[in-house]
């Protein structure tokens, strides 16, 4: 067992050492592939809500259940800490 732990400490620190490296050589290729994930996700809840006949003839109640679920989330958030 503390073997098998000592080898996934040992992986997960090669893997930092390998990311960071390339994080700090390619910054701009980071900051674009992260910015193109983040928009990709949007658009893609985007297309699912539009699918969805209730949340397209009813913005108000997208933009309410959006706010419910942020709080709820929030109230989790503080419980965990």
């Amino acid at each position: 067992m503390k073997q098998q732990k000592s080898l996934i400490r040992r992986e997960e620190e090669q893997a930092r050492r390998i990311r960071d490296t390339y994080a700090n050589k390619y910054p701009l290729v980071f900051a674009l592939g992260a910015t193109f994930g983040f928009v990709a996700t949007l658009y893609g809840f985007e297309k699912l809500i539009d699918k969805v006949d209730f949340f397209s003839d009813n913005p108000w109640m997208l933009l309410g259940m959006g706010v419910a679920v942020l709080y709820v989330t929030g109230t989790f958030y503080n419980k965990l800490r």
